[in-house]
Order: structure tokens, then C-alpha cells, then sequence
């Protein structure tokens, strides 16, 4: 694979003519690249009006290599050509070199241009790429092309200081100005270097060196690397929005240091060609340079693999009209009431704390009343608001119990986690989790593996009252600023939360009749169920000992539901034709898998106590299957008992019947299936659990029978 580099743009606030005089001494060896051995002039030529001047140089360098790598290469130095071009007249200098040695197997190729800065000619620009192909070497190919990637790293970054260095040499001497060149004017003489006696130019293997040699010829020509740190050359508005406009529009050392961090140079290298790839395909705006930078780090700065999420975000947010929405798009009162996130002053190194009270928030209730949509758009307009700096979050998990294990409500969160992971990479500076109960192993069991390793490695988790003592909030948060809910003396304008009332629920008939597809719409299924006609469900495992869980919510009419299994396939799914009931129905439908041929006890069998819904009831459960074979779970109409004494139903059952219009139930329900292994594991440490739920689910797992575990919200 070929490995490029590409410098930004440096910027010496010196005129260019005293730049040239400082780089000429930086031959024929420079002791400040100490593997710069020596240079010969090969060749020289000077056009008639002086303007023009080319040398061609070999130089030798000593490369810092394996000792046991130079006796396998069998050479003790590594040659380079370079060919300068010193146009005085344009003011410009063109360097280009390449290897002479190994150059059968290994390429090297570095360009480097001095010139005039655009917006101020009394200071000096200096460019360089750069670029390594190892063909073959002798099976090393791998390991040298690190080691050369380092060295050549290292000599770039070396190479920032020299012409610096020969600067200030000139003006130790007094020479603080040079004349430019005119066409009456002779050109300034140039230092001869000294010949150079070397060993004969064997082939040597100094792979390595050969890359580190590019550095070395770099700093020899790249010398000029070297960049005064400032910005003054930045026009504010870049600093706002940085715009391809065209391949000209290019970044300066000074921007990137002041504005973006401090990145080693084949950091900067990645930023300007991912930057520069985009500007060629990408027609328009493209990301902020501290945006693309995010989707660099996210990927240890892999070149392609950034470039891979980052079209993929930029197609993410023109199919979903991410920009357009974030500027009309409005939260919902239900969310600015019941949403327990918000911003809330600064950490100590003035990072945005975002606190969000996770244990207080009603997951199931947000979710049931806005969908999925919406608080994904939540969290995206917060996110997107956020400046190029890091972000501190703080999560407060008391309260936090099985309710929030609520399954559909995992997933909006695992898909909320996958959409900032994927979008909004490398905005966390650190997250602090407080007061985990012992529920919180499961929790993070579930979401860990969608989070990026790099974004794990910025969690703090600290169980019951740990964070109030040294190590915990007051190290990283001021006093002052600490909530009082998280036992500080500020007052927190974050909302408490509470339970969303059911009456903000969206039905299923406002899901059916929506033109924008909710989230929920997609994982839930309605069904209407009718006296005579139930709703069933056919789930074949496969595994023995697989859980079966559910999620429903009775929407309206009383159901009963079971749970049947049997050893062969039922018939071929049949629809109930509503006609026959004389109702219609915009939404929901109505399947029927057990034959009315079979018997109960031969054909299938009851494998749970039939359990009786009300309606406006959500039931969540769980059943622990003891053999392979075909599950059917059942919702059938509940039919009203009668009076025991006269046989007769009952004045208040008849009044709830008429209620129910043409014995119509409907129901709205969510199915999966987990490997037992998984399922059991993750509970297993809700045993010691203040949580109802967990205790059933703690029964679960240590039977050795088929067990249920439902849990009934009113």
C-alpha cells in the first residue's frame, strides 16, 4: 500500500529572498539532521539572466536503522537525487527527490515548494508531499514501512525548527534583508559543497532508512517546514465555516495549531488530504475542518476508514434532511417536560456539562408518546449545537430499575447511541455515570458493544455515594456548580421527569394514519381480536431453553393470553375475514394458526396459565422454552364470566361488553426471541434487587421449568 503525506501550508513571516539564504546553508551537510551525511552537486545551471537557477544534489544519509538490518542490506549509507529549481523572478522554489538506493524496490517521492504568501508578499509559504511504496524487501516490507513511517514523521517535525534556526543565525550576523532579484541584478552566489568520500553504493536494505530518508531529504529541502504559530494569516469567517470553494482554498500550519489542536504531522497530513478528496468530489459545502477532523480521530486517523463514515454521515443527512429539520424542527412540550437532559454550566477546563437524569426519565412513556423520531431529533439538535470542543455528561442513574430494561426501549436507545456514534463522532470529552444501582451491569451488557472503544475508554462509573469523595465530581466540577440533587448547592434546571400520563400515548390508529413512519410503527404490530376469532402469533425455535419475551399494550377490549407449544407446524396462517363480524378495520390483523381439529393436550399443549389483560394495560414477560418446536402465543377475546349463583352474567359485565363495540379488542405487541446463555447471564445479577421484576426474572432463570415472568402497568 502506498503511504502519502501532505503538508499544510507553513508560513515564515520573513520575505522569501531571506528564506532562500537561510535554506542555502543548510548545505553541503547540515548538523542538525545528523543522518544528513553529506551532498554533492551533480549538476548546475543558470539561465542568462541569472533568474533561473537548477542544482541537482546526491546526497548520502546515515539512516537510523536496525544494526542487523544494515548488515542484511549490506550499505551504510542511503542516496537521494534532488533537483531544485530557484526561479528568483516568480519567487518561487521548487525542490523534488527521490531514492536512488533500493529504488527496484522501494519508492520514495517527496515534493516541497517555497513560495510567496498570496496575501502578503514580505512572507514566505512552504508546501511538501510526500509518498512510500514498498514493493518487496525481502519480506520485511511491513516493518520497515512503520519504521520509515516514524523516522519520516520525526524528521518532519524536526524539520520545523531548522530554517528558523538559520534565521536567526543570519540576523545574529546582521543580515536582516536581502535584495529581490531585478533583471539588472546578479544573482547571489551559492555555497559549493565539499566532496564527498563514501563507501561504494551497495544495495543496501536500509528500507527503513530509505523511508526515513525521505525525511531526511525532507528536512533537507523541507527545512523551510518549519512554521511560526500564528494565525494573523486566518480571515475570521474561515474560523466560522470552512467551505471547499476550490483546491486552492488550502490550511495553514498556524489554523490547524491555534484553532484545531496540536496534531503530528501525518495527522495533519490525513486532515488536509480527506479535506482536499472532499473538495474534489463532493460539489458545494463540505463538513467543518473540525468536523471531519471528529470522524478522523474516531477512526485513529485511517484515512479510509474515516473517509468510509464520513460519506456515509454526509448521505445520512441529506436522506434524512438532518440540516433542514434541525432549523424547523421544535420540541414537543411532552419532551421539554419529561426529557431529564439539559445543559448546565462548564467543567473546570470549561468543557459544556451535559446532565441528563436517566434513572428519573420514563423511557416506555416517551417513546409511546413521540415515537423514536423524535427524540433521535432531540438528541440530534443537541448535538449538533455543540461546539467543535468536548463535552462533558453526567448521568444520574438513581431510580434507575427493570422498567427501564423495557425492551423496544433499549433498542431506541441502542439506535440513538449508533446514529451519535456514526454522525457526531469524538463530541464526548468524558462521561461520569453516578450512582449505578446493581440493575446497571444489564443495562450496560446491552449497550457496551454499540459504543466505540475509544468512547468507552471516557466512561466513569461510580456506584451509590463514591463521586461526593476525592476522585469523583469535585475533581472535575466546581463546587459551586454541583446540582443539589446530586447533594451541591446549585439549582438544576434540568426537569425531573416523572411518568408520561397514558393519555399522551399515541393509539394505533394515529400510528396507522400517519404519513411519517414513527419508529414505533416499524418494531410494534396491532392486531384486533374478536369473540370466536383471536390473534396468534407462530414463533419456531429451535434451541431448547431460548426466552421468549413480549412487550403489548391491550388498546382497547379485555384480552386473555396464552402461551401454546406444539412438536409439528400448525396449518398455513388464515386471516379471519372481518366481514363476518360485519366491522372493518383500517389497521391491525387477525391470524388464526390452531386448527379447530386439534385437541388441546394431544396436538398442543399450555405451557403457561392463561393470564387475563384489562384494558389500557402494557405487559411485559418473559417464557424460558424447555423444548425445540413451534410456539404460538394467543390473544383471544375475554369473554365475561357469569354469576355463579344464577349462571346469568353480570349487570356491571354487560355494561363493560356494550362498552366494547362489536366485541372488538385490539392490542399492539412486540416479540423477540434471545438466546438463553445471554438472557440468563445478564439477569443474574438482578438478584439482589429491590425491583418486583427482578425477582420474578430472578425465578425465572433458576428454574428448571418452563417459567414465565409478566409484569402488569396500570
Amino acid at each position: 500500500m502506498v503511504q502519502k503525506y501532505q503538508s499544510p501550508v507553513r508560513v515564515y513571516k520573513h520575505p522569501f529572498e531571506l528564506v532562500m539564504a537561510a535554506y542555502e546553508r543548510r548545505f553541503p551537510t547540515c548538523h542538525l539532521i545528523p543522518m544528513f551525511v553529506a551532498s554533492d552537486v551533480v549538476d548546475e545551471e543558470t539561465s542568462e539572466d541569472g533568474s533561473t537557477n537548477r542544482i541537482e544534489r546526491r546526497c548520502a544519509l546515515d539512516v537510523d536503522a536496525p544494526r542487523l538490518l544494515k548488515r542484511i542490506a549490506g550499505v551504510d549509507y542511503v542516496y537521494f537525487i534532488q533537483k531544485n529549481t530557484l526561479n528568483r523572478k516568480e519567487r518561487t522554489l521548487h525542490i523534488e527527490s527521490h531514492n536512488e538506493t533500493f529504488s527496484n524496490r522501494v519508492i520514495i517521492h517527496e515534493t516541497c515548494c517555497y513560495s510567496v504568501h498570496p496575501e502578503n508578499e514580505d512572507w514566505t509559504c512552504f508546501e511538501q508531499t510526500a509518498s512510500l511504496d514498498i514493493k518487496s524487501f525481502f519480506g520485511f516490507e511491513s516493518t520497515v514501512e512503520k519504521i520509515a513511517m516514524k523516522q519520516y514523521a520525526s524528521s518532519i517535525k524536526k524539520g520545523k525548527e531548522i530554517i528558523e534556526y538559520y534565521l536567526k543565525e543570519l540576523e545574529d550576523e546582521g543580515i536582516t534583508h536581502v535584495p529581490r532579484w531585478t533583471p539588472s541584478s546578479l544573482s547571489l552566489p551559492l555555497p559549493r559543497p565539499t566532496s564527498l568520500s563514501s563507501p561504494p553504493v551497495l544495495p543496501k536494505l536500509a528500507i527503513t532508512p530509505a523511508v526515513s530518508i525521505p525525511l531526511a531529504a525532507e528536512a533537507k529541502d523541507g527545512t523551510a517546514q518549519d512554521v511560526k504559530q500564528d494565525s494573523s494569516v486566518i480571515q475570521a469567517d474561515s474560523l466560522t465555516e470552512i467551505l471547499a470553494g476550490t483546491p486552492e482554498d488550502k490550511l495553514d500550519a498556524d489554523y490547524i495549531k491555534r484553532y484545531l489542536g496540536d496534531l503530528t504531522p501525518l495527522q495533519e497530513s490525513c486532515l488536509i488530504r480527506l479535506r482536499k478528496w472532499l473538495q474534489e468530489t463532493h460539489k458545494g459545502k463540505i463538513p467543518k475542518d473540525e468536523h471531519i477532523l471528529r470522524f478522523l480521530r474516531a477512526r485513529d486517523f485511517n484515512m479510509d476508514k474515516a473517509r468510509e463514515i464520513l460519506c456515509q454521515s454526509l448521505t445520512w443527512r441529506k436522506q434524512h434532511q438532518v440540516d433542514y429539520l434541525l432549523e424547523t424542527w421544535s420540541s414537543p412540550q411532552v419532551l421539554q417536560d419529561y426529557y431529564t437532559g439539559g445543559w448546565h454550566h462548564h467543567d473546570r477546563d470549561g468543557r459544556p456539562l451535559y446532565i441528563l437524569r436517566l434513572g428519573q426519565m420514563d423511557t416506555k412513556g416517551l417513546v409511546r408518546a413521540l415515537g423514536e423520531e423524535s427524540l433521535l431529533r432531540h438528541v440530534r439538535n443537541t448535538t449538533s449545537n455543540v461546539r467543535p470542543v468536548s463535552v462533558w455528561i453526567t448521568v444520574d442513574l438513581e431510580g434507575l430499575n427493570m422498567r427501564h430494561l423495557w425492551r423496544p426501549g433499549v433498542k431506541a436507545l441502542l439506535r440513538i447511541i449508533e446514529v451519535v456514534e456514526a454522525n457526531y463522532p469524538e463530541t464526548l470529552g468524558r462521561l461520569l455515570i453516578l450512582r449505578a444501582p446493581r440493575v446497571f451491569p444489564v443495562l450496560w451488557t446491552l449497550v457496551s458493544p454499540f459504543i466505540d472503544e475509544n468512547t468507552r475508554k471516557k466512561f466513569l462509573i461510580y456506584a451509590g455515594n463514591d463521586y461526593q469523595g476525592p476522585g469523583g465530581l469535585v475533581d472535575y466540577i466546581d463546587k459551586e456548580i454541583i446540582p443539589d440533587f446530586l447533594g451541591g448547592e446549585c439549582m438544576c434546571e434540568v426537569p425531573e421527569g416523572g411518568l408520561v400520563p397514558k393519555s399522551m400515548y399515541r393509539t394505533a390508529e394515529e400510528l396507522e394514519n400517519e404519513d411519517v413512519r414513527l419508529w414505533t410503527e416499524t418494531i410494534y404490530q396491532s392486531a384486533s381480536i374478536f369473540k370466536g376469532a383471536p390473534h396468534e402469533l407462530l414463533i419456531e425455535i429451535i434451541d431448547a431453553s431460548s426466552v421468549i419475551t413480549w412487550d403489548f399494550d391491550v388498546c382497547k377490549g379485555d384480552v386473555v393470553f396464552n402461551i401454546y407449544h406444539s412438536k409439528r407446524a400448525p396449518q398455513a396462517p388464515r386471516k379471519d375475514p372481518l366481514g363476518a363480524h360485519g366491522i372493518t378495520s383500517p389497521g391491525g390483523n387477525n391470524v388464526q394458526l390452531i386448527d379447530k381439529s386439534w385437541t388441546l393436550g394431544q396436538d398442543y399443549s399450555m405451557v403457561e396459565s392463561p393470564l387475563t389483560c384489562k384494558e389500557g394495560e402494557s405487559v411485559q414477560g418473559s417464557h424460558i422454552t424447555r423444548w425445540p418446536g413451534f410456539y404460538i402465543l394467543q390473544w383471544k377475546f375475554h369473554n365475561m364470566p357469569a354469576c355463579s349463583a344464577t349462571n346469568l352474567p353480570r349487570v356491571d359485565d354487560v355494561l363493560a361488553t356494550l362498552q366494547v363495540s362489536s366485541h372488538k379488542c385490539k392490542v399492539m405487541y412486540y416479540t423477540e426471541v434471545l438466546g438463553s446463555e445471554d438472557f440468563r447471564g445478564s439477569m443474574t445479577s438482578l438478584e439482589s434487587s429491590h425491583s418486583g421484576f427482578s425477582q420474578l426474572s430472578a425465578a425465572t432463570t433458576s428454574s428448571n421449568q418452563s417459567q414465565s415472568s409478566s409484569m402488569i402497568s396500570r
